[in-house]
């Protein structure tokens, strides 16, 4: 779709004569370009235009924001007084004074969020038409036209100081005027649970997401312990090894995988740095996924990483203070010690960083529903591949904590395009999921992502040359993942008469709607994929393109190339077991890295480990069979009858062992997730040959000895 057409379709209708006039300046372009010569006059005439449209679209962009600022502050106002009367008069809450502030909320809000999409599209229009400036006319403008955006900085509307307000409110209407206490701030060691869902949501729609959300529930903000305001920065410092362990194990999903980093909040200046390790565990375990962390000073960091440091003296304090219990303590212990020994022994050193931005949102002290999203991600190097990074350091100095980090090398960047949305459920077995977040996960405004990993995205794309298995969403980023939005209502007055009244605003109890975990198969296809050396350029750019096309630019995925049958071996499912492993260079670098195998999540039902045991079952229900038979022989027959009870002996012996030998082949691969085949092409064969076999000997000594 044309850019053009693009803006008549999405544009506020109130609005309209506050947009970017498209049409004209891509006019004054034609004209220019249809005479002989671009000339000066031309030019000058075409700056001018764009000017206006600048003047026109940051003047309304600043008086509709500040409007709106007044009209929050003037709703504050008004609920801080119904509250104040109700209290004073001993009375309860009128729903009536409090019906007309929730009405006024949500005009608001949704002015919000046109506001939010009016700023996106008259910027990327501005962007559009000075590309198609700089490509049909001799002149060269974009560079210095940047120069006045900068000035007048419209596309730089932060709205989540006003969405933060604005959730307030809401919560105060969901209460009933008693607020709720802040959330403690996150401690020291803890180990806790959580089934999540996670989305990508495109730039255009995270305010839509966010006024989505806060209309259920309220920003969560941590209380902090000097009181200054939260910083919602979010940094991340993932370990691994030369050969990527752990990268490997989380992405194929091993039993037992682990992922170690160490987290902090807000910028460098920040003593206290959170020691995490996320262990990954299988459902046919009987066990869940487990996530523990705990805290030390930045100043002991790089020596508990060489082991020159322990925990024990914290510990003692804690004791000695009685801040935890004994089984806290013991448990701090034992984590501390493991992660040490863990880096120590597999060799981890500093990988890669992640940062972002976190908006939370839950009801404190509620975790039934628990949501985060994640804005300006960005992935960084912190390696020391070709170059020093964080050198000795536990994570290097000169990256900070203030996007887009621009002073970095390019190749030591990766800007996710999209921002990450996590959806976390706890509620009991067999009910439903809130009507809203059912609602909101499945609208157009976002992109379900199964188990997406900031760690292996970081990874698989600033080192991709050096691992051999990619995760499976990178084919997912070849695409646009913006859908087509619902009709826009007439009017915003429209929209609050047709909505549900204030009764709806109240969180319902629900649960995640599949009421059990899933067990997720990773499947290599066995084909190269289209990502070569330069993928990750395409997947980090952040430019204008991105509005109107596919983010890699490139069309689908080239089709696989039919594999060959490799040996007798792989035919009947076993080939795996002897397969070399891939070759690498002398530094490292697998030397088939043009082709990569990505991993792709395959849900199957647990009952394939019942079906696993159940033709075990069969086997050795045969193999009784055929052993009585064979008893019987051996006992009650004649001569000719126990050589014949001896040979089907051996052979129900042999296939007991073949049966068992057989059940753990599958339940391996099953386990470490293989990607097959699982038939058995031999088994039942030899088993028909071996029983022919015999019944022929049986025959032959039989009417020989007459």
């Amino acid at each position: 779709m044309k850019f053009g057409t693009q803006l008549t379709n999405a544009l506020n209708p109130e609005w309209k004569f506050y947009y970017l006039d498209y049409d004209e300046l891509k006019h004054l372009l034609k004209t220019g370009t249809a005479d002989a010569q671009f000339s000066e006059k031309h030019e000058a005439v075409f700056v001018e235009a764009l000017e206006r449209e600048l003047e026109k679209v940051n003047s309304f962009c600043q008086i509709k924001a500040d409007e709106l600022s007044r009209r929050v502050q003037h709703c504050e106002t008004s609920v801080d007084a119904v509250i104040k009367s109700s209290e004073a008069e001993g009375t309860e809450i009128d729903d009536g004074r409090f019906q007309l502030v929730e009405d006024e909320i949500s005009r608001i809000t949704i002015e919000v969020g046109e506001l939010s999409k009016f700023v996106r599209l008259n910027y990327s229009g501005f962007l559009k038409i000075l590309k198609k400036h700089d490509k049909h006319t001799s002149y060269v403008l974009k560079t210095m036209f940047m120069v006045r955006l900068n000035a007048k900085p419209f596309y730089k509307q932060n709205f989540d100081s006003m969405i933060i307000r604005l959730s307030g409110i809401y919560d105060t209407l969901r209460t009933g005027g008693k607020s709720a206490k802040t959330a403690p701030p996150s401690g020291a060691s803890q180990s806790y649970v959580r089934r999540t869902t996670k989305y990508w949501v495109h730039p255009d729609n995270v305010t839509e997401v966010k006024i989505h959300i806060l209309k259920n529930l309220p920003v969560l903000v941590f209380a902090s312990k000097d009181s200054k305001a939260a910083d919602p920065a979010i940094s991340s410092i993932y370990f691994d090894n030369d050969s990527f362990d752990l990268y490997l194990g989380r992405l194929e999903k091993h039993e037992g995988a682990e992922a170690i980093r160490l987290r902090w909040y807000g910028n460098m200046d920040q003593t206290e740095v959170f020691v995490e390790r996320k262990t990954h565990r299988e459902d046919w375990t009987g066990e869940t996924s487990i996530k523990a962390r705990f805290s030390i000073k930045e100043k002991y960091v790089n020596a508990y990483l060489k082991g020159d440091y322990t925990m024990d003296r914290t510990i003692e304090k804690m004791r000695v203070r009685g801040l935890k219990s004994e089984k806290d303590l013991e448990e701090l212990q034992a984590l501390s010690s493991q992660v040490q020994q863990t880096v120590g022994v597999k060799g981890l050193k500093p990988m890669v960083r992640t940062f972002y931005n976190r908006t939370a949102f839950q009801l404190p002290g509620d975790a039934r529903v628990r949501i985060s999203l994640d804005t300006e991600l960005t992935m960084i190097r912190e390696d020391n591949f070709g170059r020093p990074r964080s050198g000795d350091n536990w994570r290097r100095m000169d990256a900070g904590t203030i996007a887009p980090f621009s002073h970095l090398p390019e190749e030591d960047l990766c800007a996710f395009p999209y921002a990450v949305l996590e959806v976390k459920l706890q509620t009991q077995h067999g009910t439903e999921a809130p009507a809203w977040v059912t609602e909101l996960i499945n609208s157009h405004l976002v992109e379900e992502v199964p188990k997406f990993s900031k760690f292996i995205h970081g990874v698989s794309t600033l080192l991709e040359n050096r691992v051999s298995l990619l995760p499976f969403w990178l084919p997912q980023m070849d695409r646009d993942i913006r859908k087509p939005a619902p009709a826009r209502p007439a009017s915003v007055s429209t929209f609050i008469e047709t909505r549900p009244k204030r009764s709806k605003l109240n969180l319902k109890n629900g649960s995640d709607t599949s009421g059990e975990d899933r067990i997720e198969v990773l499947i290599d296809e066995g084909g190269p994929s289209t990502f070569g050396s330069n993928n990750r350029d395409h997947q980090c750019d952040d430019d204008d393109s991105r509005e109107t096309s596919p983010l890699l630019g490139r069309g689908s995925s080239a089709p696989r190339k039919p594999q060959p049958a490799i040996n007798w071996w792989t035919g009947m499912g076993m080939g795996s077991i002897f397969q070399a492993p891939p070759s690498v260079t002398a530094n490292g670098i697998p030397t088939q890295h043009l082709q990569k195998r990505i991993a792709l999540p395959v849900r199957v039902e647990p009952k394939v480990f019942f079906a696993n045991e159940r033709t075990f079952l069969s086997w050795l229900h045969f193999c009784i069979v055929l052993g009585g038979l064979a008893l019987g022989l051996l006992n009650f027959g004649d001569a000719v009858g126990q050589i014949s009870g001896l040979v089907f002996t051996l052979v129900s012996m042999m296939f007991m062992i073949y049966a068992l030998l057989l059940f753990q082949w599958r339940a391996h691969k099953i386990r470490t997730r293989d990607a097959g085949p699982y038939d058995d092409r031999v088994g039942p064969t030899v088993l028909v040959f071996s029983l022919f076999l015999a019944v022929i000997i049986n025959f032959y000594l039989k009417f020989s000895q007459h």
